[in-house]
């Protein structure tokens, strides 16, 4: 698939962004946190291809283990819309969970070993 121009939101709507990115290859990570949430992530883009249309002050930050990545949740319904990577801070992610007209459970994902990467145990 093309990197069109996607719409998301979170659940409850507060948070809309548009993305710029495509959604395969989805990739699933292993790390504690993803293991938990188990969001679908888009491949990586640029910070540049990311609009936050409304919501910005309903986002909050979430950081574990290195803090390099920061990944934002909506403070009213939970739902991780985003985040910026850790391998790289340049790059970030959309959770295909959110995105209009996709369906997560459609695609098919690699797994990445991001539970290797944790600098603490079990981070």
């Amino acid at each position: 698939m093309n990197a069109g121009l996607l719409k998301g939101s979170c659940h409850c709507g507060r948070v809309t962004f548009e993305v710029r990115t495509p959604v395969e290859p989805a990739m699933r990570c292993n790390c504690s946190l993803c293991r938990r949430k188990g969001a679908l992530m888009s491949p990586p883009f640029a910070a540049s291809e990311l609009k936050i249309l409304s919501g910005e002050d309903s986002l909050t930050l979430y950081q574990f283990n290195t803090r390099v990545a920061k990944h934002y949740f909506c403070k009213h319904c939970g739902i991780y819309p985003f985040h910026q990577t850790r391998s790289n801070p340049l790059l970030w992610r959309v959770n295909l969970g959110c995105i209009e007209g996709v369906d997560p459970y459609a695609l098919e994902a690699s797994i990445g070993d991001g539970a290797s990467s944790s600098v603490v145990e079990d981070a």
